[in-house]
Parts: structure tokens; C-alpha cells; sequence
């Protein structure tokens, strides 16, 4: 694998990373319900798309780290992954 392409794999990485971690922080702390019965109103309200657009926000401060740090290829992976996010969500709203 080419050192650009690893770059932008990390990239990828750390935004998927960066998108679990808020999932887990707006599920854990920001929810008026415990983390299971939070999840189960997810499900019983197909609200996954929604969800997953707010636990995605972590890869905007994660996009201008990396700008900042003139880190240009792993930011453009968490870009990458930001983009199959939001398609994501997409696909999960028209289901």
C-alpha cells in the first residue's frame, strides 16, 4: 500500500473512530434515558439516520485537526468516511 493511501486510510479510521465515539457520548450522556433503553427508542422509532448524522459532528473538529496540522491526505480520508456517512444516512431515510 502507497504511503498516500495509508494516509487516507488512517484518515478513515479515525473518523469512523471519531463517529463511534460520539454515538457512544450522545447515547451515554446526552440522552435523558439509560444507554439500552436509548438504544431500543432508536429502534422502535427508526431514528438511525438522525442518530447517526449527530454522532458524525466529532469528524468535523477531527477534519480540522488534521488541516491544521497540514496532515492534507488524512484529511481527506475523514472526509471520505464523513461522505459514506452521510450516504448512509440517506439510504437509511429512504429505507
Amino acid at each position: 500500500m502507497g504511503a498516500l493511501k495509508k494516509e487516507i486510510f488512517i484518515g478513515v479510521f479515525v473518523a469512523l473512530f471519531a463517529t463511534f465515539g460520539g454515538l457512544y457520548l450522545y447515547l451515554e450522556y446526552f440522552s435523558k434515558f439509560g444507554f439500552n433503553e436509548t438504544l431500543v427508542m432508536i429502534q422502535e422509532g427508526d431514528l438511525y439516520g438522525k442518530v447517526l448524522s449527530i454522532a458524525a459532528i466529532p469528524n468535523l473538529f477531527v477534519f480540522f485537526i488534521f488541516i491544521k496540522k497540514k496532515q492534507d491526505q488524512r484529511a481527506k480520508g475523514v472526509l471520505l468516511a464523513t461522505i459514506l456517512i452521510a450516504f448512509t444516512t440517506l439510504i437509511l431515510k429512504l429505507v
